[in-house]
């Protein structure tokens, strides 16, 4: 049962977001992270994407939340499958989006690997991510702003205002508590996957 979707694309921070909730209790938090350190979410998101087998709390199971892809792309399914569901759109400058992105998750796609998991990981995510969300014209960078924003601005519609937070993770701990009615923890709120620590933790998986 999710009791927190995040909304937001990758690279809006959404590893930090996952990190916050976690520490106020909401965890654990699905994130791409996730399928990268567990083979096993690889075949079950293909049966998602490939099979549509859209079996949330099945998918879901043992998870109180998700940020980034794969959930961000069925946000819809999962706003309306999870009614009670608080809503969370991490947001940033489309233009610093799309240079984070192009610089990390996308360019991390175009690594050559001979490992079968990493064969399989990369064939889901560009089905997912890069030709399904963005139709295969990443690289066109106003194409991919352009997507990025309707993203957006089609969750600021369709999900009701009291359900949905529009945060910032530079804004800290203060707007998401009191989003999720949850007390301030006395430490800092947590900021990590920038793109020195993401190109780090991919080198590291390429054994470099």
């Amino acid at each position: 049962m999710l009791d927190v979707i995040g909304a937001g694309f990758g690279r809006t921070g959404t590893l930090s977001l996952k990190l916050a909730l976690e520490r106020l209790g909401f965890g654990p938090c699905h994130h791409m992270i996730e399928i990268i350190d567990d083979p096993e979410q690889i075949d079950r998101w293909a049966r998602v994407i490939e099979n549509g087998d859209r079996n949330w709390d099945e998918v879901y199971r043992g998870y109180r939340a998700t940020v980034d892809w794969p959930g961000v792309a069925f946000w819809r399914e999962l706003v309306e499958h999870y009614p009670e569901a608080k809503v969370i759109l991490t947001v940033r400058d489309p233009k610093s989006w799309y240079e984070s992105a192009r610089e990390s998750i996308y360019r991390a796609g175009s690594i050559h690997t001979d490992d079968p998991v990493g064969v399989r990981r990369r064939r889901l995510v560009r089905r997912l991510v890069w030709e399904g969300d963005f139709g295969g014209r990443f690289e066109d960078a106003e194409h991919a702003m352009a997507v990025f924003t309707e993203h957006n601005d089609a969750v600021r519609r369709e999900v009701p205002a009291g359900r949905l937070l529009e945060f910032r993770v530079s804004q800290g701990w203060k707007p998401l508590c009191r989003f999720l009615g949850v007390p301030v923890p006395g430490e800092p709120f947590p900021r990590t996957n920038d793109r020195r620590e993401f190109a780090e933790r991919v080198a590291q998986r390429q054994g470099r």
